[in-house]
């Protein structure tokens, strides 16, 4: 089941970064000039789609869609949505979901730090009794990571309200990647 859900995480990874569409059609200079006015400015809006994953002490699986405004080149601001699943076999499966506010800053081209807050709501089953417990859960997440190209990044972040015994997390580090549109 977990492989199946990690085939599919890359394929639509692959799918959503290869996804090309071309037309051709005869258009007058002043058409081409609102167009790409238009563009330009939309470009400060960018639709993300982050997904982590954590094999320490267990399976972790983040998916995080969210949508960012840059106000620069360097700073951004976004709002995102999350969803997470935590495996310890044969001992609890948890599953979270909820919502985050991301603040990043590029001190460069090849360079991305971010800022970011979740509120999750948490429902785990345990296995050993098969009791479910539900509640909130707060991350604080500082991070670092790569830009790949303008629309791919790679990093990491740390949880700074990691609990070893409280948390969601199988580890305060998670490992992220970012797919901008």
């Amino acid at each position: 089941m977990k492989l199946k859900i990690l085939k599919l995480i890359l394929a639509f990874g692959i799918f959503v970064y290869s996804y090309n569409s071309f037309s051709q059609t005869n258009v007058d200079s002043s058409q081409v000039k609102n167009v790409n006015s238009i563009v330009k400015m939309d470009k400060k809006l960018k639709l993300g789609c982050g997904f982590g994953l954590n094999f320490v002490g267990g399976t972790t699986i983040n998916i995080s869609p969210n949508l960012t405004y840059n106000v620069s080149n360097k700073v951004a601001f976004g709002l995102g949505l999350q969803w997470n699943y935590l495996s310890l076999k044969d001992i609890q499966s948890t599953t979270t979901y909820g919502a985050n506010t991301i603040f990043q800053y590029n001190p460069s081209q090849k360079i991305m730090t971010l800022l970011e807050f979740a509120q999750l709501r948490v429902s785990t089953k345990y296995e050993e009794d098969d009791s479910k417990d539900k509640y909130w859960d707060s991350a604080l997440f500082i991070g670092a990571g790569l830009n790949i190209t303008k629309n791919i990044s790679i990093g990491a972040k740390y949880n700074f309200l990691y609990k070893e015994d409280e948390s969601i997390y199988t580890s305060p580090v998670i490992p992220f990647v970012n797919i901008s549109f």
